[in-house]
């Protein structure tokens, strides 16, 4: 590959590891924020879905926006809104006498940053001259593992020495890699996914294919069984399985990353060798094992191990439903990778929410059942549907 492509390809990795900032930082204070602003899980769930859900929103409306301003500024504005907000998450809560709402307000600006992040990485890559389109949208995708890895490593590590009392500046911080890459961004060779005279598909076009609706609904359960596990990873460790927050976040957020980047990498070397399906189907079993040990176990370590595997079963899920419905639909373009955005991030809502909302249903009832275990255990409806709708896709003619 000529070289003055890679520095497109580096800023695209640090958009996904802004990506990973974004979703996976928040999530480390939970147990702070109940103890801090007495929020319950119920509420937790909400931010969790605000998150997604405003992600959603913007993946909607890209497809028109993206058109109108471009790829260059789109995403510039992109790291605008992720440095912004995650800028105020460590001032405005202690600052506003209405403490949700000062968490409510940083969430939703710096997910719409990450709502155009996912919209426009992906393609910006896809458009470059690359061979094995595959195996680099795997690779692509591991940095935002890295970074999730990276975000629960050090936040944690500094928590832990710092206090939790401090946990104000960790957000502030992580915002200067947003506020880097938006500098990059403004310089970095960039191409439309589909070529010039070809016209890309629209997105009513989209809805009348019979597999782009089972593709939409993989991402779906793609995003649902990653962030479900991924969300309430570090509360589970230390609510459910009673074991401190250091060695918890250690053992299971950053387990869970560690092994879903490295399996992305391993898929970016061999990406367009292997049949994806085959791929996408093994990983959605390996998920439901990982989530049953997870929940299942009466060792706190098995749980932990079970969290890590989820990580692992996950990898492929996401990259490889980008990198399958590309090769099906060549002219799909923004429209393509907007409408799946738009379908990964309602299962990243949806997933995590269902978890925190059964996991309070089950805390108020008499069943004699761990809350969270319980709700994580409901979300193992999601890779098991994946599985389901692959073999149904298999079947269908691309």
């Amino acid at each position: 590959m000529n070289k003055k492509y890679t520095s497109t390809k580096i800023a695209c990795y640090t958009g996904y590891f802004v990506q990973a900032i974004i979703n996976n930082l928040a999530p480390l204070f939970y147990v702070i924020f109940q103890e801090e602003f007495g929020i319950n899980y119920t509420k937790i769930s909400w931010l969790i879905m605000l998150n997604f859900v405003t992600q959603l929103a913007v993946d909607i409306a890209s497809v028109k926006v993206i058109a109108k301003l471009g790829y260059r500024t789109s995403i510039v504005l992109a790291h605008v809104f992720s440095a912004v907000g995650l800028f105020l998450l460590g001032n405005l809560p202690r600052a506003m006498d209405n403490h949700y709402l000062g968490l409510v307000i940083p969430i939703i600006i710096y997910a719409t940053g990450s709502g155009l992040i996912e919209v426009l990485v992906s393609p910006i890559v896809e458009g470059l001259p690359l061979e094995n389109k595959s195996g680099e949208m795997s690779l692509l995708h591991s940095f935002y593992c890295w970074g999730q890895m990276s975000v629960v490593l050090l936040t944690t590590i500094a928590i832990k020495f710092a206090g939790g009392e401090n946990w104000v500046y960790a957000p502030m911080l992580w915002a200067i890699i947003p506020f880097i890459n938006m500098f990059a961004f403004m310089r970095v060779p960039i191409f439309p996914p589909v070529p010039e005279g070809q016209d890309e598909m629209k997105v009513s076009e989209l809805f009348k294919s019979g597999t782009f609706i089972l593709l939409a609904l993989l991402m779906l359960c793609s995003g649902a069984s990653e962030l479900a596990m991924s969300q309430w990873a570090s509360t589970f460790a230390e609510k459910s399985l009673g074991v401190d927050k250091l060695t918890g976040d250690l053992l299971g957020p950053c387990l869970f990353a560690f092994l879903m980047a490295s399996a992305r990498v391993v898929f970016g070397l061999v990406g367009d060798k292997i049949d994806i399906k085959k791929v996408l189907t093994l990983s959605a079993a390996l998920c439901v094992a990982a989530y049953l040990l997870a929940t299942l176990s009466s060792s706190p370590i098995a749980s932990l191990i079970g969290c890590g595997l989820c990580g692992l079963s996950v990898a492929t899920m996401w990259p490889g439903v980008f990198s399958f419905a590309a090769k099906i639909f060549p002219r799909g373009g923004t429209a393509l990778f907007a409408m799946l955005a738009v379908f990964g991030d309602f299962g990243c809502a949806f997933g995590p929410w269902l978890a925190g909302v059964v996991s309070d249903s089950v805390r108020a009832s008499a069943l004699e059942f761990d809350p969270l275990k319980f709700g994580l255990l409901i979300a193992v409806i999601f890779p098991l549907t994946m599985i389901i709708t692959i073999k149904v896709l298999a079947r269908k003619k691309a």
